[in-house]
Protein backbone atom coordinates (compact mmCIF):
# COMPACT_ATOMS: atom_id res chain seq x y z
CA UNK A 1 0.00 0.00 0.00
CA UNK A 2 1.52 3.26 -0.97
CA UNK A 3 1.40 5.93 1.58
CA UNK A 4 1.78 9.45 1.61
CA UNK A 5 4.35 11.04 3.82
CA UNK A 6 4.54 14.82 5.20
CA UNK A 7 7.65 16.01 3.75
CA UNK A 8 8.82 18.19 6.17
CA UNK A 9 8.90 15.28 8.71
CA UNK A 10 10.64 13.20 6.27
CA UNK A 11 13.36 15.58 5.83
CA UNK A 12 15.15 15.70 9.37
CA UNK A 13 15.94 11.86 8.80
CA UNK A 14 18.13 12.29 5.85
CA UNK A 15 21.94 12.53 6.35
CA UNK A 16 24.61 13.87 4.40
CA UNK A 17 23.41 15.33 0.67
CA UNK A 18 20.22 15.16 -1.01
CA UNK A 19 20.08 11.87 -3.33
CA UNK A 20 17.31 9.30 -4.28
CA UNK A 21 19.62 6.71 -2.10
CA UNK A 22 19.58 8.89 0.83
CA UNK A 23 15.91 10.30 0.35
CA UNK A 24 15.18 6.69 0.00
CA UNK A 25 16.41 5.92 3.57
CA UNK A 26 14.88 9.07 4.92
CA UNK A 27 11.34 7.50 4.10
CA UNK A 28 12.01 4.36 4.76
CA UNK A 29 13.18 5.61 8.80
CA UNK A 30 9.94 7.85 8.58
CA UNK A 31 7.91 5.11 7.82
CA UNK A 32 9.12 3.19 10.70
CA UNK A 33 8.08 6.12 13.04
CA UNK A 34 4.40 5.49 14.20
CA UNK A 35 3.45 9.56 15.71
CA UNK A 36 4.29 10.52 11.73
CA UNK A 37 1.50 10.02 10.18
CA UNK A 38 0.60 9.68 6.40
CA UNK A 39 -1.35 13.13 4.73
CA UNK A 40 -4.74 11.60 3.68
CA UNK A 41 -5.21 11.54 -0.34
CA UNK A 42 -7.55 14.14 -1.57
CA UNK A 43 -10.35 13.18 -4.03
CA UNK A 44 -10.81 14.66 -7.22
CA UNK A 45 -14.01 16.83 -5.75
CA UNK A 46 -11.38 17.96 -3.30
CA UNK A 47 -8.91 19.02 -5.16
CA UNK A 48 -11.27 21.27 -7.66
CA UNK A 49 -12.46 23.26 -4.58
CA UNK A 50 -9.01 23.66 -3.18
CA UNK A 51 -7.96 24.49 -6.86
CA UNK A 52 -11.11 27.46 -6.88
CA UNK A 53 -10.05 28.48 -3.18
CA UNK A 54 -6.34 29.10 -4.17
CA UNK A 55 -7.16 30.77 -7.65
CA UNK A 56 -9.52 33.10 -5.71
CA UNK A 57 -7.09 33.83 -3.04
CA UNK A 58 -4.92 34.69 -5.29
CA UNK A 59 -6.89 37.11 -7.61
CA UNK A 60 -8.12 38.35 -4.25
CA UNK A 61 -4.11 39.56 -3.37
CA UNK A 62 -4.07 40.99 -7.66
CA UNK A 63 -6.89 43.01 -6.98
CA UNK A 64 -6.26 44.30 -3.27
CA UNK A 65 -2.26 45.36 -5.15
CA UNK A 66 -3.91 47.51 -7.80
CA UNK A 67 -6.40 49.10 -5.95
CA UNK A 68 -3.85 50.31 -3.22
CA UNK A 69 -1.26 50.95 -5.91
CA UNK A 70 -3.68 53.32 -7.75
CA UNK A 71 -4.81 55.01 -4.72
CA UNK A 72 -0.79 55.65 -3.58
CA UNK A 73 -0.56 57.14 -7.21
CA UNK A 74 -3.40 59.46 -6.88
CA UNK A 75 -2.57 60.83 -3.65
CA UNK A 76 0.16 62.09 -5.62
CA UNK A 77 -1.70 64.24 -7.52
CA UNK A 78 -3.65 65.64 -4.69
CA UNK A 79 -6.29 63.15 -5.23
CA UNK A 80 -7.64 60.81 -2.15
CA UNK A 81 -10.34 58.52 -2.90
CA UNK A 82 -12.21 57.30 0.68
CA UNK A 83 -12.13 53.72 2.39
CA UNK A 84 -13.43 50.44 0.68
CA UNK A 85 -12.28 49.27 -2.34
CA UNK A 86 -16.34 49.43 -4.04
CA UNK A 87 -15.29 53.08 -4.50
CA UNK A 88 -11.93 53.10 -6.17
CA UNK A 89 -13.47 52.52 -9.58
CA UNK A 90 -16.79 54.22 -9.94
CA UNK A 91 -14.35 57.57 -8.67
CA UNK A 92 -11.43 57.08 -10.53
CA UNK A 93 -13.71 56.94 -13.82
CA UNK A 94 -15.74 59.95 -12.81
CA UNK A 95 -12.37 61.67 -12.22
CA UNK A 96 -11.17 60.99 -15.98
CA UNK A 97 -14.45 61.98 -17.45
CA UNK A 98 -14.54 65.48 -15.79
CA UNK A 99 -13.63 68.09 -18.69
CA UNK A 100 -11.77 70.12 -15.92
CA UNK A 101 -9.81 67.24 -13.92
CA UNK A 102 -6.96 66.72 -11.69
CA UNK A 103 -5.42 63.35 -14.02
CA UNK A 104 -3.21 64.52 -16.95
CA UNK A 105 -4.18 63.38 -19.98
CA UNK A 106 -1.67 60.99 -20.74
CA UNK A 107 -2.29 58.67 -16.99
CA UNK A 108 -5.93 58.83 -18.44
CA UNK A 109 -5.91 55.88 -20.56
CA UNK A 110 -3.78 53.97 -18.12
CA UNK A 111 -5.82 54.38 -15.44
CA UNK A 112 -8.75 53.40 -17.50
CA UNK A 113 -7.09 49.70 -18.41
CA UNK A 114 -5.96 49.48 -14.88
CA UNK A 115 -9.79 50.09 -13.67
CA UNK A 116 -10.63 47.46 -16.50
CA UNK A 117 -8.65 44.85 -15.22
CA UNK A 118 -9.63 45.44 -11.27
CA UNK A 119 -13.02 45.05 -12.35
CA UNK A 120 -11.98 42.00 -14.63
CA UNK A 121 -10.31 40.08 -11.23
CA UNK A 122 -13.72 40.60 -9.51
CA UNK A 123 -16.06 39.63 -12.23
CA UNK A 124 -13.40 36.33 -11.72
CA UNK A 125 -13.91 36.12 -7.84
CA UNK A 126 -17.53 36.20 -8.65
CA UNK A 127 -17.53 33.43 -10.76
CA UNK A 128 -15.15 31.28 -8.55
CA UNK A 129 -17.58 31.84 -5.52
CA UNK A 130 -20.61 30.69 -7.97
CA UNK A 131 -18.48 27.55 -9.06
CA UNK A 132 -18.00 26.92 -5.31
CA UNK A 133 -21.44 27.10 -4.45
CA UNK A 134 -21.77 24.77 -7.30
CA UNK A 135 -20.02 21.85 -5.88
CA UNK A 136 -20.62 22.28 -2.48
CA UNK A 137 -24.84 23.05 -2.88
CA UNK A 138 -25.81 18.78 -2.11
CA UNK A 139 -22.71 18.18 0.50
CA UNK A 140 -24.50 17.66 3.83
CA UNK A 141 -20.99 18.35 5.35
CA UNK A 142 -20.98 22.07 4.61
CA UNK A 143 -24.87 22.40 5.16
CA UNK A 144 -24.03 21.14 8.64
CA UNK A 145 -20.87 23.36 8.97
CA UNK A 146 -22.90 26.66 7.75
CA UNK A 147 -24.71 26.51 10.69
CA UNK A 148 -21.88 27.30 12.99
CA UNK A 149 -21.92 30.94 13.22
CA UNK A 150 -19.08 32.78 11.61
CA UNK A 151 -18.85 29.95 8.79
CA UNK A 152 -19.90 30.83 5.22
CA UNK A 153 -19.48 29.35 2.46
CA UNK A 154 -16.29 29.58 1.97
CA UNK A 155 -14.86 28.68 5.58
CA UNK A 156 -17.17 25.78 5.09
CA UNK A 157 -15.84 24.30 1.76
CA UNK A 158 -11.98 25.04 2.35
CA UNK A 159 -12.39 22.74 5.66
CA UNK A 160 -13.36 20.00 4.05
CA UNK A 161 -11.20 19.87 0.95
CA UNK A 162 -7.90 21.36 2.81
CA UNK A 163 -8.30 18.91 6.03
CA UNK A 164 -9.98 16.41 4.25
CA UNK A 165 -11.66 14.10 7.12
CA UNK A 166 -12.14 15.60 9.93
CA UNK A 167 -12.53 11.45 11.37
CA UNK A 168 -8.74 11.46 11.56
CA UNK A 169 -8.29 13.47 14.87
CA UNK A 170 -8.99 11.71 17.44
CA UNK A 171 -10.55 15.00 19.55
CA UNK A 172 -11.28 18.41 18.58
CA UNK A 173 -8.18 19.82 20.37
CA UNK A 174 -6.22 17.62 18.06
CA UNK A 175 -8.16 19.83 15.34
CA UNK A 176 -7.87 22.74 16.67
CA UNK A 177 -4.21 21.83 17.11
CA UNK A 178 -3.55 20.84 13.52
CA UNK A 179 -4.96 24.47 12.57
CA UNK A 180 -2.24 26.53 14.58
CA UNK A 181 -5.18 27.89 17.33
CA UNK A 182 -3.20 26.15 20.22
CA UNK A 183 -0.75 28.12 22.43
CA UNK A 184 2.89 27.34 21.67
CA UNK A 185 4.69 25.21 24.53
CA UNK A 186 7.79 25.28 25.66
CA UNK A 187 8.44 23.49 29.10
CA UNK A 188 11.10 21.33 30.68
CA UNK A 189 10.84 19.72 34.23
CA UNK A 190 7.85 20.44 36.24
CA UNK A 191 7.50 24.22 34.32
CA UNK A 192 5.05 24.49 31.80
CA UNK A 193 5.06 27.42 29.54
CA UNK A 194 2.65 28.05 26.97
CA UNK A 195 3.24 31.27 24.71
CA UNK A 196 1.38 32.50 21.46
CA UNK A 197 -0.29 30.00 18.81
CA UNK A 198 1.71 27.89 17.86
CA UNK A 199 0.73 29.45 14.02
CA UNK A 200 1.29 25.34 12.40
CA UNK A 201 -0.60 23.83 9.43
CA UNK A 202 -2.56 25.69 7.06
CA UNK A 203 -2.36 29.37 6.81
CA UNK A 204 -5.27 30.06 4.92
CA UNK A 205 -7.52 28.15 7.07
CA UNK A 206 -6.47 30.16 10.10
CA UNK A 207 -7.55 32.96 8.32
CA UNK A 208 -10.76 32.04 7.16
CA UNK A 209 -11.36 31.10 10.92
CA UNK A 210 -10.25 34.10 12.80
CA UNK A 211 -12.22 36.57 10.30
CA UNK A 212 -15.16 34.53 10.87
CA UNK A 213 -14.31 35.08 14.67
CA UNK A 214 -14.29 38.76 14.27
CA UNK A 215 -17.28 38.85 12.52
CA UNK A 216 -18.76 36.96 15.09
CA UNK A 217 -17.77 39.48 17.11
CA UNK A 218 -19.03 43.03 15.74
CA UNK A 219 -22.64 40.73 15.66
CA UNK A 220 -22.71 39.61 18.92
CA UNK A 221 -22.73 43.35 19.96
CA UNK A 222 -25.75 43.77 18.10
CA UNK A 223 -27.84 40.88 19.92
CA UNK A 224 -29.83 41.54 22.62
CA UNK A 225 -29.08 38.45 25.03
CA UNK A 226 -26.50 36.70 23.40
CA UNK A 227 -25.81 32.84 24.01
CA UNK A 228 -23.23 31.41 26.00
CA UNK A 229 -20.87 31.23 23.07
CA UNK A 230 -20.92 34.91 22.17
CA UNK A 231 -20.90 36.39 25.68
CA UNK A 232 -17.77 34.56 26.31
CA UNK A 233 -16.15 36.11 23.13
CA UNK A 234 -17.73 39.36 24.46
CA UNK A 235 -16.17 38.91 28.04
CA UNK A 236 -13.32 38.41 26.68
CA UNK A 237 -13.07 40.99 24.23
CA UNK A 238 -13.60 43.19 27.29
CA UNK A 239 -10.82 41.88 28.99
CA UNK A 240 -7.93 41.51 25.79
CA UNK A 241 -9.57 43.51 23.40
CA UNK A 242 -10.84 42.71 19.98
CA UNK A 243 -8.01 41.24 17.93
CA UNK A 244 -6.54 38.84 20.83
CA UNK A 245 -10.07 37.71 22.09
CA UNK A 246 -10.30 36.65 17.94
CA UNK A 247 -7.78 34.02 18.24
CA UNK A 248 -9.31 32.01 20.67
CA UNK A 249 -12.87 32.19 19.74
CA UNK A 250 -11.58 30.79 16.37
CA UNK A 251 -9.99 27.73 18.17
CA UNK A 252 -13.57 27.41 19.90
CA UNK A 253 -15.13 27.50 16.43
CA UNK A 254 -12.63 24.79 14.99
CA UNK A 255 -13.41 22.53 17.93
CA UNK A 256 -17.54 22.93 17.42
CA UNK A 257 -16.52 22.12 13.86
CA UNK A 258 -15.08 18.90 14.28
CA UNK A 259 -18.49 18.00 16.78
CA UNK A 260 -20.59 19.03 13.84
CA UNK A 261 -18.29 17.83 11.19
CA UNK A 262 -18.16 13.90 13.13
CA UNK A 263 -21.52 13.83 14.72
CA UNK A 264 -23.00 14.58 11.49
CA UNK A 265 -25.07 17.89 14.10
CA UNK A 266 -26.00 20.72 13.47
CA UNK A 267 -24.81 23.96 15.67
CA UNK A 268 -27.77 24.05 17.81
CA UNK A 269 -27.01 20.81 18.87
CA UNK A 270 -23.72 21.26 20.37
CA UNK A 271 -23.27 21.30 24.03
CA UNK A 272 -21.51 24.56 24.04
CA UNK A 273 -21.21 24.50 27.86
CA UNK A 274 -18.44 21.53 27.51
CA UNK A 275 -16.22 23.71 25.34
CA UNK A 276 -16.10 26.57 27.94
CA UNK A 277 -16.19 25.49 31.45
CA UNK A 278 -13.19 23.39 31.69
CA UNK A 279 -11.00 25.01 33.79
CA UNK A 280 -7.92 23.57 32.57
CA UNK A 281 -9.10 25.42 29.31
CA UNK A 282 -9.68 28.13 30.73
CA UNK A 283 -6.50 28.83 32.11
CA UNK A 284 -4.37 27.53 29.05
CA UNK A 285 -6.22 30.43 27.33
CA UNK A 286 -5.52 33.11 29.86
CA UNK A 287 -1.90 32.17 28.75
CA UNK A 288 -2.74 32.47 25.61
CA UNK A 289 -3.93 35.78 25.52
CA UNK A 290 -1.99 37.60 27.06
CA UNK A 291 0.73 37.01 24.48
CA UNK A 292 3.53 36.88 26.72
CA UNK A 293 7.34 35.82 24.91
CA UNK A 294 8.34 32.19 26.29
Amino acid sequence: DVTLLPAHFVRPYRKGNKTDKADAKAILEAARNEEILPVPIKSVDQQSITTLHRLRSRWMANRTSRINTVRGLLRELGMFIPMGSNRVVPLIRQWIHEPDSKIPFALRSILEETCAEIVQMEDRIRLAEIQLNALCKDDRVVERLRTIPGFGLLTASALIAFMSDAHRFPSRRHFASALGLTPKEYSSGSRRRLGAISKRGNTYLRMLLIHGARTVLWNSKRIDHPDRLRQWALDLQATRGHNIAAVPLANKLARIAWVVWTRDVSFKEVSIDKLISNPIRQTAWRDITGWRPV
